[in-house]
């Protein structure tokens, strides 16, 4: 088991694009003890791949080189987290589709549909 929470095996789906800590700290301009930090607050959650600590690219927006936390994502987070779903879980619902959208809730993170997940979310905790 990880000491940092939130990191569980590799379960994206293939060719799903991540950061690793280091490039993710760059972008939000804090160093990687404070990425760490996210992962401990629960407003990040990450995969291990080859060793190494990876966030998925579409938790983040990014504009010229700097990133931020996408909008909805952290609300997101803590209501999954409030419903008693596992990093594991959450991480599996963020990327399964979605089919009345066509798209995986982590994809609608950036999008109009991103309340909409939100909902879902809490829909499914009761």
């Amino acid at each position: 088991m990880s000491s940092i929470p939130f990191v569980s095996d590799d379960l994206l789906p293939e060719g799903t694009s991540t950061y690793n800590t280091a490039t993710v700290a760059k972008g939000l301009g804090v160093s990687q003890s404070k990425v760490l930090q996210l992962l401990r607050d629960r407003q990040l959650i990450a995969v291990r791949r080859g060793g190494d600590i990876h966030i998925p690219r579409l938790f983040f927006g990014e504009v010229d080189g700097r990133f931020s936390i996408a909008k909805h994502f952290t609300g997101l987070l803590s209501v999954l987290h409030d419903g008693g779903f596992r990093d594991d879980e959450i991480m599996r619902w963020l990327f399964e589709l979605q089919e009345d959208l066509d798209a995986a809730p982590a994809e609608l993170l950036h999008t109009d549909s991103a309340r909409e997940m939100i909902r879902r979310a809490q829909s499914m905790a009761f």
